[in-house]
């Protein structure tokens, strides 16, 4: 499906499917892509769907329609295409191509059946595959050069590959400079997307120069490099009609410069800048004719580098948009599902509050007393969510210490026989014989296993079926010596899951339980077992119910036991 993505804006990081035949631009809530910049028209543009594909129509706004630069009042879009709506630059996807069947045309074969006679008669490391790179004894000047340009830009690529930090990224950039080029300052500056002004990143000094020696630029040098996108050299400022005089590199004190802009896939992002410094004295002395150190091989690499940069910082500023937009759509998300729950609980305290109101005013005990245990029910729902939403926002390490793995579960089943109960459901715990005293976190593990025993019991029929056996919950405990590994397996006979959602039910906010579930007490059991080093496995079938087993490996607990040697047992599936 076509699609716009925002990649420069108020809306940076926000994606639009363009599903309907014709599609408004505008700042206008109307719009199907409404855009909150205050330099785009109510109806600024419209996408119109054609047989040739999908156009852009400028509807007589008031600071035009831009494509890939150039201002249009028409325009067939095309897969990489920039639009430009007032301060707003957006990416037109078009409708990819049906993806080739890649696992249904490629057969992987292995053993001597195959018939695959073939042997590896070579392999080689990647720092091997590097070395193709180097200076070979006896080649030209002109190859030797050739072959060093091209191991720059190999290793360009490769620090531009390995972080997402940009700071990180441009002092890799600013160090192979140094590293390949002649130059004896360098910094490299980024416009700054909020005040589209130059702001420096990264300074380097050949020479440790200490902070208070100031690298000074020529503003007019890094007025042409943005405004025209070329790269400069210079030598001698005097003899060049584009510098203004006043702020020429010979009364800067500089012999050569380059600068050279950091264009990407849409825009110029910054500037690499990179000098060698001789104090006007020293020039004099040398008769003001120095050995040139810069040539156009250096500008042309710095170009090839800067762009190589100016890729990455993109790359880098998208992801992070993206990673925002994907964070807000989590949070609203969120938002939404609870702002559901707390809003049926507190319909709940409500109505039970209204009971105990008018028992108080009849003085009608019985009364009083049912809206009393609705108003308890439902403080514990709110509880229950409050902590399981707090258990999974944290990234926490479990506070492992003996405990005893019967008594945590029993003490499960005992606060679940009033809830079993209200519903007929027969709630049966089968504890574990000669279990050892063992190693977890014993709050943690309790939670897991109240919330595994609160779905078995909502799953079970609660008398709305007349064909549907009693709902009955089995719990049952037990610890493997062999295997050093405690599990609780928690049995109903209620509905069951089909094969196909198995999967989805330890994913963030999905129940089969309606309004009464919240969708965060299984992510959240799975999440503490997880930090056990354990897990938990599901076996199911739709109308027979399900078999959930807790399973973590821990070490028996002896009083003389080492505690920094508890809990280390790793967890092993045959």
């Amino acid at each position: 499906m076509p699609s716009l993505f925002v990649i420069r804006g108020n809306d940076q990081g926000l994606r639009f499917e363009l599903e309907d035949a014709v599609v408004s631009i505008g700042r206008d809530a109307s719009n199907g892509v409404q855009l909150h910049d205050t330099e785009v028209s109510r109806r600024h543009a419209e996408l119109r769907r054609s047989a040739d594909g999908l156009m852009l129509a400028d509807l007589s706004s008031s600071n035009g329609t831009f494509v890939n630069g150039h201002r249009v009042q028409q325009h067939r879009l095309e897969t990489g295409d920039q639009i430009q709506l007032g301060g707003s630059l957006l990416l037109f996807t078009a409708t990819t191509n049906e993806p080739f069947d890649a696992a249904g045309s490629i057969d992987i074969v292995g053993g001597r059946q195959s018939g695959d006679s073939s042997r590896i008669v070579r392999s080689m490391t990647q720092e091997e595959g590097s070395q193709i790179f180097d200076t070979r004894a006896g080649e030209s000047p002109w190859l030797a050069r050739a072959r060093g340009n091209l191991q720059i830009m190999y290793r360009t690529a490769l620090a531009v590959s390995h972080t997402l930090d940009i700071d990180e990224l441009l002092s890799r950039i600013m160090q192979l400079i140094f590293d390949w080029v002649e130059c004896d300052r360098g910094c490299i500056m980024l416009i700054d997307p909020a005040t589209e002004k130059l702001a420096p990143k990264v300074r380097r000094d050949r020479h440790n120069g200490s902070a208070e020696d100031k690298l000074t630029i020529s503003q007019t040098i890094l007025d042409y490099v943005l405004e025209h996108s070329e790269g400069v050299l210079t030598s001698n400022a005097r003899e060049d009609n584009r510098w203004d005089p006043a702020q020429s590199i010979v009364q800067l004190g500089i012999r050569e410069a380059i600068c050279v802009p950091m264009r990407g896939r849409y825009d110029v992002v910054g500037i690499i800048y990179i000098d060698t410094s001789t104090p006007p004295d020293q020039a004099l002395r040398s008769g003001g004719r120095p050995a040139n150190r810069f040539g156009d091989d250096h500008l042309k690499l710095m170009i090839a580098i800067a762009h190589q940069a100016a890729l990455a910082v993109e790359d880098t500023r998208y992801y992070s948009a993206m990673v925002q937009a994907e964070r807000l759509a989590a949070i609203g998300q969120t938002i939404a599902m609870l702002s559901h729950h707390i809003k049926n609980v507190l319909q709940g305290i409500r109505g039970g509050s209204y009971l105990i109101e008018t028992g108080l005013a009849d003085h009608n005990e019985t009364l009083i007393q049912k809206g009393w245990g609705i108003v308890e029910r439902n403080q514990g729902k709110i509880s229950t969510l409050m902590m399981d939403m707090l258990t999974f926002s944290k990234e926490r390490e479990p506070e492992l210490g003996p405990a005893d793995l019967n008594e945590v579960t029993r003490d499960v089943i005992e606060l679940m026989q009033g809830r079993a109960g209200d519903f007929g459901v027969e709630l049966v715990y089968r504890p574990g014989s000669d279990l050892p005293t063992l190693h977890f976190d014993r709050e943690g593990l309790h939670r897991a296993i109240l919330n595994v025993v609160t779905n078995a019991i909502d799953a079970c029929d609660h008398g709305e079926r007349e064909d549907a056996p009693a709902g009955r919950v089995e719990v049952q405990t037990s610890w493997s010596p062999a295997e050093q590994t405690a599990r609780i397996v928690v049995r109903d006979n209620g509905t069951g899951i089909a094969a196909e959602d198995i999967e989805k039910i330890f994913a963030l906010f999905v129940s089969h339980k309606g309004g009464r579930g919240t969708g965060l007490g299984l992510p959240v059991s799975a999440k503490i077992l997880k930090e056990h080093g354990g897990r938990i496995g599901v076996e199911s079938q739709l109308g027979a119910g399900s078999v959930f087993t807790l399973e973590f490996p821990s070490a028996p607990a002896p009083a003389e036991a080492d505690d920094a040697s508890l809990g280390t047992t790793a967890f092993t599936r045959p």
